[in-house]
């Protein structure tokens, strides 16, 4: 019997971590919704037609100055995309995202950062959800324009694959993540989905539901950008 109680105290103590794992993945994904609805409803905010013609979104909630001048740290977020062989269809349920800093330089001004990240062509898309991915790199990357009536065709645009932006202390604007690196987060995804999943699966394959947690940021989406105006010859 004593053994019995102990082995049983034993898988008890050793699904707690689970557990709480679980509930903070699930925060993160709220908090991610709630950071991309709060900074698509400020009025100088991401232009419409950069969303409606981006393939992904990647949200990362309250990256610290720390987690880039520590080697190791890292930011933590959800990667959402277009489904379909040509991104044309609703947003998926997310892979959980990782954002580990470039050099020690980096500045964020010691305080909470939210960054947003647009992946804007399929190549870009495939890659991130493949490996670890450097933008800049790997990936070309630059700093997104902002405003509604902002020009959002200039020549670094259109060239760049991920268009990042960032939030601290009120202040939204774009900002260049170049340095810095991208890749799923292959342990949170199990934390979420319970079971060891592929980011590429979730995304093209459809293989989970959207969590509940994820529900308010894909129902938002959906909402905001349910078509994908990108040029049809560059989604091919």
């Amino acid at each position: 019997m004593k053994k019995l109680m102990a082995i049983a105290l034993a898988l008890g103590l050793l699904g707690l971590p689970l557990g709480a794992q679980d509930k903070k993945e699930a925060d993160r994904l709220e908090n991610c919704g709630l950071v991309l609805k709060e900074i698509m409803d400020i009025p100088d905010d991401i232009p419409q037609d950069l969303i409606d013609k981006a393939e992904c979104i990647i949200v990362y909630p309250s990256v610290l100055k720390a987690a880039f001048v520590v080697g190791g740290s890292y930011g933590r977020g959800a990667m959402t995309c277009r489904t379909g062989e040509h991104f044309t269809g609703p947003w998926s349920a997310p892979t959980m995202m990782a954002l580990e800093g470039a050099s020690v330089g980096f500045q964020l001004g010691g305080q909470a950062t939210d960054f947003v990240l647009l992946v804007m062509n399929p190549r870009g898309a495939r890659a991130i959800l493949s490996s670890k991915v450097k933008l800049g790199g790997d990936a070309s990357a630059a700093a997104g324009p902002k405003g509604r009536n902002a020009e959002a065709s200039t020549d670094v645009t259109m060239r760049a694959e991920v268009l990042s932006y960032s939030r601290a202390r009120g202040l939204f604007a774009g900002i260049s993540l170049a340095g810095s690196t991208v890749r799923p987060d292959n342990g949170a995804n199990e934390s979420v989905y319970g079971k060891k999943i592929d980011a590429k699966d979730i995304i093209f394959k459809g293989a989970v539901r959207v969590p509940s947690s994820a529900e308010p940021l894909v129902a938002y989406l959906n909402k905001k950008s349910p078509k994908n105006l990108s040029d049809p010859d560059s989604l091919k």
